[in-house]
Parts: C-alpha cells; structure tokens; sequence
C-alpha cells in the first residue's frame, strides 16, 4: 500500500448498538396512509364534479370562443377589404376581390359551423339569427359581384357602401355580443369551478390538521434516530474528504511522473529517430525512392513528437513549473480552441504575485475541468476566463452564456466534486452564479497567504 493511504473506518457503537427507527416508521407511515385514503375519498366528488364542469361547459366555451374570434377576423378582414373596393384609387376593377371574398367566405362559414357545433346545434343556439343574417349578406355580395361583372362598376360601389358595409356591421356587432355572452358563462364557470376548490380546500386544512399530529409524532421519532447517525455520517463524511484529497495528490504526483515520462524517454527516443531518418535521406540520392520514404518516415515521427508534447503538457504543463500559473493559463486559452472548439477570451487583472506550485496546479486542473464543461454541457462555443490578482487572494472565474448547469452547488458529478476538493485542497471556495447574459460562471476565490502557508 502506498504511504499515506493507509485510512481505517471504526464504526461508532452508538450505531451498531441502537435500535433501529424502522418500527416506529412503519407505524406512522401506515397511520399517514390511512389518513390520506380518508381525505381522498372525502374529496373524490368534489374532483368528479370539476373535472365535468371543466371539461363539458370551460373547454367546450374557449373552442367556442376561439372559433367567434375566427369570425370576427374574418368579418373585419371583410370590411377591410370593402373600403379598399370603395377606394376609386384603385388600379383594379371589383371584380378582383372576388377570389378574397370566397376565400374568406369558406373560412367564416367554416368556423359558425364549428361554434353551432359547440353550442349544441339546436336552433336555441342561434337566437339573434346569425345565419340567416350571414345567408343575406353573401345574397348581397353576390349581386354585387354581378354588377361589377356587367360594367356597372359604380351601381356595385353603391351596393357596397349602402348594403354590404352595414350587413358587415351588423354580422360584427352580433358576433361581438355572442363572444361577450361568452366570456360571461366563463366567469359563471370560474366562479364554480372557484367555490369547489374553496370546498376542497377547506377539507384539506381538517386533512391537514388530522395528519400534522401523526407527521409531528413520526417526526419527532426520527429526529431522535438521526441524531444517532449524524456523528457516523460527519466522520465519514471527513474520511471522504481526506481519501478524495488523498487521491486528488496521488493523480497529480501519476500525472506529472507520466508527462515526464513522456517528454524525456519517449520524446528523445522520437527526437532520435527524426535525426537519424534526416541523416540517412540526406545520404540518399535524390532519385531513390527510398529517399522519399525516409522524408515520409521523418514527417510522422515528427508529428508523433508533436503530439507527445501535446499530450505531456496536458497532463502536467511543464510551463506551470517553470514560469508559473499565470504563463501556463495564457499558454492554455490559446490551445483551447484547438483541444475542445471553444474561443476563449481572456483578461487579467491587478499587480501579479508569485503563486505556490500547490496553488497553481490545483486552479489550473479547476480551469481544465470548467473548460471541459463548457465543452461538453454549455451548447456554447465561447467562454471567457478572468485572471484577478486581489489583495492577498487570487481569482479565477470561467464565464459562458450557454444552456446553464441548473443547480450546480447541489449537483454530484464526479467534476464538479474534483473541483470542490481541489478549491479546498488550497484553503479556497468555488462557486457558481448565473450571468445576466445566461450560461454559467464558475469562480474560484484562493487566499494566497493562507495557501502558500498550509504546508500541505
């Protein structure tokens, strides 16, 4: 085992000794459920009877009320389309508003049909004669339509301005009052549809006061079980935190042995090979295929270089080491893009301070981690990173204006905890605010004294 890891759990006695909560549970769940049954059941009528009055008389008035709208657009769209004929200003003849009117004519018989429907198809449903009064308007449009056919151009103006305006009107004013009529049965409804939710609710507050005594007595009980239990779940919480910590420095110390690992074994035995291929095309005759080869071979032993290099600085930027957190965060916005497809805009602020590598290396992984959920989750393909040098505390904060986190101070994800850990790790808080913009802000707040001191 390595050092260090060496974490021993001892159950407290408390905890192993008590008796369990689970009888005394099950008592007042069984007497919760049997209070609900009777509540239910007192409250089943009343639930029958608003879902009839809802569905037979509420819905059944806003479909009627949604085809009367239809009407009376279509009406108003009529009268529209008789001031234009009335308007001698017009380069085309009345005969051109012939294909409207049968348009609009389709449509508006179309939804009184569908409201007769609604309000029961009986001729009670038509008491201000509606129909008959639409029936005469179009008698009346048709002949007008006539005349214009026949020349008689302004007899059909007359015909327009002295019988169809008016029937227009006419048609309007009726469907308005059927849709007031309307909104009066609505309020009707609502007013019973009211005075059940009133009787239901005042059953629920006897339901209330009957099961508030029996949740009282249950709660209490479990108050005391909890007790037993919340010693054991601190310690362990605490045993958590030690181990992820613990964890937490064993990836860092695995991370920077295999960057470096990387970088000297595997990038000079690379770096080799280039030299020797570069040496051994050079003593080939440019005619010899194998010349072109040995180029070909060179050219992929240098990318694999590349990418070497590439992989050893995201495991441990050896930047952060030897120049410190501030190069190594403008060393790693600029391959952002190129890593995860995120433009990044970044910004420093106050009078630099030399950071301990412990601090460093723990806001650099927060940076990779937010970056990485910025990538992954945001929707976005933009972020911004700020650098703030405070008065004995650092700053970092990753800003983007996509879909959001919901709640990250209650979210579990094995990121989001790595990042919590490490913020602690170094005395620090970490944080989450929603933007104005939308999106997620993610900060982290490290006293620089108390972290350089913690001697960990």
């Amino acid at each position: 085992m390595a050092p260090g890891f060496g974490v021993s759990c001892r159950v407290p006695r408390g905890a192993s000794q008590g008796r369990s909560p689970t009888p005394g549970l099950l008592i007042g769940l069984v007497l919760t459920l049997a209070a609900v049954a009777a509540y239910a059941h007192s409250i089943a009528r009343q639930i029958a009877s608003l879902r009839v009055l809802q569905s037979d008389l509420v819905d059944r008035n806003r479909r009627d009320s949604l085809q009367l709208l239809r009407a009376q657009n279509d009406l108003n769209q009529l009268g529209l389309a008789m001031r234009d004929m009335l308007d001698e200003a017009e380069p085309y003849p009345l005969t051109a508003w012939s294909a409207q009117f049968a348009r609009i004519r389709t449509d508006l018989t179309d939804a009184l049909a569908r409201e007769a429907e609604l309000a029961g198809g009986s001729p009670q449903a038509d008491p201000d004669g509606l129909a008959d009064s639409l029936a005469q308007f179009w008698d009346a449009v048709d002949r007008t339509f006539a005349l214009a056919a026949n020349g008689r151009a302004d007899e059909a103006r007359a015909q327009v301005r002295v019988s169809l305006q008016a029937r227009q009107a006419s048609l309007t004013t009726t469907v308005a009052r059927r849709l007031v009529a309307n909104n009066e049965r609505d309020e009707d409804a609502g007013a019973r549809v009211q005075a059940i939710y009133d009787q239901v609710q005042r059953q629920g507050y006897g339901f209330l006061a009957a099961t508030l005594l029996v949740i009282a007595g249950t709660s209490l009980y479990l108050i005391r079980a909890n007790r037993r239990l919340f010693a054991e779940l601190a310690s362990l919480s605490d045993r958590r935190r030690e181990l992820a910590q613990q964890l937490i420095a064993t990836r860092e110390s695995t991370l920077r042995h295999v960057s470096r690992e990387l970088h000297d074994e595997l990038g000079q035995i690379l770096t080799a090979m280039g030299s020797m291929l570069g040496r051994a095309e050079r003593r080939t005759a440019e005619s010899d295929p194998l010349r072109r080869d040995l180029r070909e071979i060179g050219e992929m032993a240098q990318s694999t270089l590349n990418t070497v290099r590439s992989l050893s600085q995201t495991l441990h930027p050896a930047i952060l080491d030897e120049l410190g957190l501030e190069s190594t965060i403008e060393w790693y916005v600029t391959t952002v893009k190129k890593q995860l497809g995120v433009e990044v805009t970044y910004e420093r602020s106050g009078t630099p301070v030399p950071v301990d590598a412990t601090v460093g290396i723990h806001v650099y992984r927060i940076l990779q981690e937010a970056m990485n959920n910025v990538a992954k989750h945001a929707g976005t393909d933009r972020a911004w990173v700020r650098l703030r040098y405070l008065p004995r505390a650092l700053e970092l904060e990753v800003e983007d204006h996509g879909r959001g986190l919901g709640a990250p101070s209650s979210g579990r994800g094995l990121g989001v905890i790595a990042m919590r850990e490490r913020a602690e790790l170094v005395s620090g808080t970490l944080t989450f605010v929603k933007p104005d913009a939308g999106g997620t802000l993610v900060r982290v707040h490290v006293p620089l004294e108390d972290a350089e001191g913690d001697g960990r």
